[in-house]
């Protein structure tokens, strides 16, 4: 088959999945040169109220096809163009859309990358893509379709889960658990992994200036972990108004870039744990008493309404039961599925 000089896919790319991806590889075979042209996307929002927006599926798109020398992508508004009235995947055309993406690319000689035939007058040759035919699914469902989502998107859409409590409340036990039943990545909690490796292994030689370094590795652990997502949701052991309250209770003193990353790296959903369950000893933690833990706690909760993140309370003191009640309540108000099992319902708090 002879190539044409340049063919076209125009679509909305959001979420992108990998029909999307294969129905690129296929269509690559048209022409020299793929021009791919995102429109305006559907804007259906994730459980967290994240929107895509027309840079968030070319970043995507770009990300995908990095590698391909033979594609350039482009947006309506990357081509000045208001709006387009067409979409590859669907039988909904317009000619005067293609008319104006052809003259601002200013292209002649064009194949139309589309599962359904064109005009034929208007378009001597039109390319039906094969494709699976999962496009609506994913994109009304995409964390229930998250293993169809390309991996360039996946970050957008895995919702971040956040554990955060008191000392010894079984946080990082709860995370792991939460781990292994999703298949989820996980973002450790920073100022543990920071005791072990600058101050050998206890807080007594912690200090104002360790809570920086802690906080911005904390944020690339996050990113990181979202950016390697496995699972619809992405865990996070504590969170910067967990850092911002042990420096409050160590150092007097509230850290400025701290309080910055705890207003503006905002983590989707935070589940709080009660400071009812024994303490343990670790070795490296020094609020062991009553009256130290309960003032954590309240420190760290009057950190969280400062900062308005809003969080879920789990109370119960059995361990196995607050592993029950966080699956519970991450598959019904994050997933969207159906309680497979009963249990108590702890209660939310709205700060």
């Amino acid at each position: 088959m002879t190539k044409a000089s340049n063919a076209l896919l125009i679509g909305d790319f959001a979420p992108l999945h990998l029909g999307h991806l294969a129905d690129i590889n296929d269509a690559s075979k048209l022409a020299n040169t793929l021009h791919i042209v995102i429109t305006a996307p559907a804007g259906i929002a994730t459980p967290s109220g994240r929107t895509p927006n027309l840079s968030d599926v070319a970043r995507w798109v770009q990300v995908a096809c990095q590698h391909f020398a033979f594609v350039r992508v482009h947006t309506v508004t990357s081509l000045g163009l208001s709006s387009v009235d067409f979409d590859y995947r669907s039988s909904r055309h317009a000619n005067h859309s293609i008319d104006a993406i052809c003259q601002a690319l200013q292209l002649d000689d064009v194949i139309i990358a589309s599962k359904h035939p064109l005009s034929q007058s208007t378009y001597p040759t039109a390319i039906i893509a094969a494709t699976l035919d999962d496009g609506l699914m994913i994109q009304t469902n995409p964390l229930m379709n998250f293993d169809r989502l390309a991996p360039a998107c996946r970050y957008f859409y895995t919702q971040t889960v956040c554990i955060v409590g008191g000392e010894s409340s079984g946080k990082t036990t709860l995370i792991h658990k939460l781990a292994n039943h999703y298949g989820a990545t996980v973002a450790l909690e920073m100022g543990r992994l920071y005791t072990h490796s600058h101050l050998g292994g206890t807080e007594l030689g912690l200090q104002y200036s360790d809570y920086l370094p802690i906080a911005i590795n904390h944020a690339k652990a996050i990113t990181d972990a979202t950016a390697n997502a496995t699972a619809p949701i992405t865990l996070v052991d504590t969170d910067f108004a967990t850092t911002q309250a042990f420096c409050e209770v160590y150092e007097k003193r509230t850290h400025p870039v701290v309080a910055s990353l705890a207003d503006n790296f905002r983590l989707d959903f935070t589940i709080y744990l009660d400071n009812n369950v024994a303490w343990v000893a670790d070795g490296m933690r020094r609020l062991g008493n009553t009256k130290a833990r309960s003032h954590f706690a309240q420190t760290l909760l009057d950190i969280l309404a400062r900062h308005d993140i809003h969080h879920h309370v789990i109370d119960d003191d059995n361990y196995h039961a607050r592993y029950q009640q966080a699956v519970l309540w991450i598959d019904t108000h994050i997933l969207g599925k159906m309680p497979t099992y009963s249990t108590r319902h702890p209660k939310d708090a709205t700060l």
